[in-house]
């Protein structure tokens, strides 16, 4: 290195490189062919190094503007989120949360509880226990296992498996309660619902089950119980739980025959609410989100008129002598002479309320208030009263009552053959004849009589307080035809249920003043508060003397006196006690013509009738007329009612025997 000069190093010049040669490229075929004619060799062409290639952009588009664009749709955006946002929490968020709750919020009934059924008394003829009913939501417990299965693939549960387990251990705690193979029916069913024990299930055994197969829902419900079985349940009825078709998930107690329904809404009371939320797959209740609570009002209980030692009493009576008179069936009500409560009132035939397999709707009906028949002779009590009331006659007249009496076109004779005949007024009732009857009733005349039906509530519903009662038929006056006239009179041509039959004779033992007859005494309302049934206004039919009269008069039909001067039921007569009654024997009208071998056999009595107490009512149907002497007469039922009636209550003996009067003269 040469010596530097003025103290600093000479560089050595550095050597280029030289530049690398340039490419030779072979231009195609084609420029070949171009650049020089055939045969010779083009030269090489020098290129200089590669330029970028430089775009030609489209005219009127600037990077400017997408940027712009890109922002001013962020924005847009941005803005319109901010705008929902507002409108979702500022504008519709009361609206949204009620949304959503309702769709978690479910609202469950809280029962009330049924007011009970008692008797005069206080004995419970209907009340209700606590229980319980299951049900399964098999939908969801599908889904359940399906995400158990997902997360222990290990340990796959089916759902058959565990729909096997659920029947197994209810069939071992409800025992003969439930059917395992209906129970497996049930749970493998494709729907979200359904009750495994619809009712009836004791809590403390629900409380078990729950603990065992915590999936299993416990509803609070009702048992109504019937502790005397078939005791007066024609009156009483019958209450179940029915399902409402809109909700199958809300239940109710509620009446489905007799007082149960008549009286529904005063036993049901109101059932309360409460709403809580639910899991929406399961409807598990999530705890602590109870509210809106609105507690049940219990319902008020009745106190019904009836005695039920006289009901059981009564029942068990006519049962037994409709079985005996052969009788396709039969129907009997005592009453109280002068409020007309109705201390027992029966059919032969009664259903059982706790067995609703053994009845049906028909078997649930009370033929005592809903079935009418013609009274026959014991309607005859409405000519004695008119002749009495308007003085066509007394006790004491002789009538001369020829075999027969010819009516319009209808000849009518009593029931034996006779000539001409003396026989008192008493007599004439006492000894059930037709032809002197209509004698009378001519005499009253048609306006009179019918005025005197009127009165007595004939073809009127007695308003009881009993469903489906019936109203019995008496021709309008305007209707009437010329034979019309002879047969009301003796008990043809309208109809009448007993009820209505009793209380015709309870307005005679009640000093000629009709009292409505009813059932219900009292309302007693959940608090213990007590409201008693309005009592139905009197009906003044007769006068007092006209009353006492003609209750006297009947008193010689259960006479026994020789001289032809027997009454038509000296069987019905009591030892010790003053009776009045009256006998029916009707013709059933068969195939539109009045029958000769199938009769309405019926009794009508007061006792005692020196100082009146019960009225009884009696109807026989189509008993074995020819073949015994219980088909030809209620009077012997009538004998024991009266001796039951006369030791339970005590009754005093009357002061005197009936005294022997003349019903038939020379």
């Amino acid at each position: 290195m040469p010596p530097p000069r003025d103290g600093r190093p000479v560089r050595r010049p550095v050597a280029r490189r030289a530049p690398p040669p340039l490419l030779r490229r072979t231009p195609p075929p084609a420029d070949r062919a171009r650049a020089a004619p055939a045969g010779r060799i083009p030269p090489p062409v020098r290129r200089g190094p590669a330029r970028p290639r430089r775009v030609r952009r489209r005219p009127g588009v600037d990077n400017r503007i997408r940027v712009v664009a890109v922002r001013f749709l962020l924005i847009a955006a941005l803005v319109a989120a901010g705008v929902r946002l507002v409108q979702v929490q500022g504008f519709e968020s009361e609206a949204l949360a009620a949304r959503a709750e309702r769709q978690r919020a479910t609202e469950i009934d809280i029962p009330a509880n049924r007011g009970s059924i008692v008797d005069r008394n206080g004995v419970k003829l209907a009340f209700s226990v606590e229980s319980r009913a299951l049900a399964y939501r098999p939908n969801a417990e599908r889904r359940e296992l399906e995400k158990y299965n997902r997360e222990h693939p290990n340990a796959p549960l089916s759902y058959d498996e565990r729909a096997a387990e659920v029947a197994r251990v209810l069939r071992e705690t409800l025992g003969a309660q439930v059917n395992e193979q209906e129970l497996l029916d049930k749970l493998r069913r494709d729907t979200t619902f359904v009750y495994l024990v619809d009712n009836n299930v004791e809590p403390a055994k629900a409380r078990d089950i729950q603990k065992r197969i915590p999936e299993i829902n416990v509803e609070n419900r009702a048992v109504r119980e019937y502790p005397n079985h078939t005791l007066a349940s024609d009156i009483v009825g019958v209450a179940n739980w029915r399902m409402d078709d809109e909700d199958v998930e809300k239940h109710n107690l509620h009446g489905l025959s007799g007082l149960e329904i008549l009286r529904d809404n005063d036993l049901s009371g109101k059932p309360g609410r409460r709403i809580v939320d639910t899991e929406n797959d399961s409807g598990v209740v999530i705890p602590g989100t109870e509210r809106d609570v609105r507690p049940a009002t219990d319902g008020a209980s009745l106190e019904l008129t009836i005695d039920s030692d006289l009901q059981f009493f009564l029942q068990q009576q006519l049962s037994d002598y409709v079985t005996r008179s052969g009788a396709k069936g039969g129907s009997a009500v005592i009453m109280d002479a002068h409020t007309g409560e109705v201390y027992a009132l029966a059919n032969d035939k009664s259903f059982d309320p706790m067995d609703p397999k053994s009845f049906d709707l028909k078997s649930m009906s009370n033929p005592a208030v809903t079935t009418p028949y013609e009274p026959g002779s014991v309607n005859k009590i409405v000519t004695a009263l008119s002749a009495i009331e308007y003085g066509v006659t007394t006790p004491d007249a002789r009538q001369q009552v020829p075999g027969s009496i010819r009516v319009a076109d209808r000849t009518i004779g009593d029931a034996w053959d006779h000539g001409t005949q003396t026989f008192t007024t008493t007599g004439v009732f006492a000894k059930s004849s037709n032809v002197g009857t209509l004698m009378l009733a001519q005499k009253v005349g048609p306006d009179r009589y019918a005025d005197m039906l009127n009165r007595l509530g004939l073809g009127q519903r007695t308003g009881i307080g009993l469903p489906g009662e019936s109203a019995g038929r008496v021709p309008p006056r305007a209707q009437w035809s010329g034979s019309t006239f002879g047969n009301l009179p003796i008990g043809q041509g309208l109809s009448m249920t007993v009820l209505q039959m009793a209380g015709m004779y309870q307005a005679l033992a009640n000093d000629g003043v009709r009292v409505p007859p009813r059932i219900v005494k009292a309302k007693i309302n959940p608090d213990g508060s007590r409201v008693e049934e309005p009592r139905p206004d009197g009906v003044r039919v007769v006068s007092k003397e006209t009353a006492t009269t003609v209750r006297n008069m009947l008193r010689a039909v259960v006479q026994k006196a020789s001289g032809g001067n027997n009454g038509t039921a000296p069987s019905a007569a009591l030892v010790g006690y003053q009776v009045s009654g009256k006998t029916g024997t009707a013709q059933q009208v068969v195939n539109g013509t009045y029958s000769n071998s199938q009769y309405w056999i019926t009794f009508a009595g007061i006792l005692p009738a020196d100082s009146p107490r019960f009225v009884v009512g009696i109807v026989l149907d189509a008993p074995n007329y020819y073949s015994s002497a219980e088909g030809r007469s209620a009077g012997p039922l009538f004998h024991d009612i009266a001796s039951f009636l006369a030791q339970r209550y005590h009754i005093p003996m009357s002061r005197e025997p009936s005294p022997i009067v003349p019903l038939v003269g020379p």
